[in-house]
């Protein structure tokens, strides 16, 4: 059975659906925000919230545990849809993951290093052709960063791919029949709720094409893997990177990254070449390295196979 079909492993009522998304909801913007809410709190920063932009919390909490405050409704997330899964869909919870018996991390990893390795020469070629990036290593601040780029970062980057290329992905498959449509859904709800992330305010509207495009191409590679490995892989090491190789003072990930680009907000040539060219070409790649077969049937007649 594909991917794609793993829905009908459990029930699939229509309320079910909506119920797990309202726990979803509850979930990121309600339970998940308790902990960075209590500590503000004890600092004495939650009298600052009616001051819209009066308080910088990274400088209030530090930027490391600001970070994790902002992973932790993720996780919370995570568990609900698990739990979902499990109990209220009733199916077993490897199916929202992948159609193989067990999880291919050889997969995950073989995504985590090839996107690694191209985001680390985009760096390069920056830094060689003179862009205003400088070095910001910081030995107390960046180990700490390090342990929650490498084992918490991964775990926001796995509840977006349950969620959109896993739970409501095969949930589109379920009730419309075609792979094209889960496809265009999942990348388009992905890129949209982007925007509200800063760098629509400092870029504009078009850094969504950014969003949405690898939603897109996200969906296309759990869609023809039969699996969110690659997806889940290329994921994570793009957020890890962020926040710990790259950073900026307009991104989502504020924090202390080896690297500080200090140019003016624009949408850059390597974001433009990565929709354009890049993608295209690891979806080329993979195609080939996994023998991806029967695309039409896949597109257009949520195939079994």
């Amino acid at each position: 059975m594909s991917f794609l079909n793993n829905a009908s492993k459990g029930t699939n009522l229509l309320s079910t659906y909506i119920l797990t998304l309202c726990l979803v909801i509850l979930a990121y913007a309600i339970v998940g925000q308790i902990p960075l809410l209590v500590d503000l709190k004890m600092h004495g920063g939650l009298a600052d919230l009616e001051n819209e932009g009066s308080l910088n919390f990274g400088q209030l909490l530090g930027q490391n545990k600001l970070l994790t405050y902002l992973i932790i409704p993720f996780m919370v997330v995570l568990i609900t849809l698990i739990l979902s899964i499990k109990y209220l869909h009733k199916r077993p919870i490897i199916s929202v993951f992948t159609s193989r018996e067990s999880f291919d991390w050889k997969r995950f990893f073989t995504a985590a290093i090839i996107w690694g390795f191209i985001m680390v020469v985009f760096l390069a070629i920056s830094i060689y052709s003179g862009e205003n990036i400088t070095w910001n290593f910081n030995a107390s601040t960046f180990f700490p960063l390090l342990l929650i780029s490498l084992f918490l970062i991964p775990i926001q980057t796995t509840c977006e791919e349950v969620l959109f290329r896993g739970y409501l992905f095969q949930g589109f498959g379920h009730f419309y029949k075609k792979g094209i449509i889960a496809v265009v859904i999942t990348g388009l709800l992905f890129g949209l709720l982007h925007g509200a992330n800063p760098e629509v305010e400092k870029l504009g509207y078009i850094v969504l094409v950014y969003y949405i495009g690898t939603g897109f191409f996200l969906g296309i590679m759990a869609l023809m893997d039969d699996g969110l490995e690659l997806s889940m892989g290329y994921h994570a090491i793009n957020n890890i990177f962020a926040a710990l190789i790259l950073t900026n003072e307009w991104q989502a990930f504020q924090t202390d990254a080896l690297f500080m680009d200090h140019a003016k907000p624009t949408f850059g040539w390597d974001a433009l070449l990565t929709i354009i060219l890049i993608q295209p070409l690891l979806l080329f790649i993979f195609a080939k390295v996994y023998k991806w077969k029967n695309w039409k049937g896949k597109f257009i007649g949520n195939s079994k196979s």
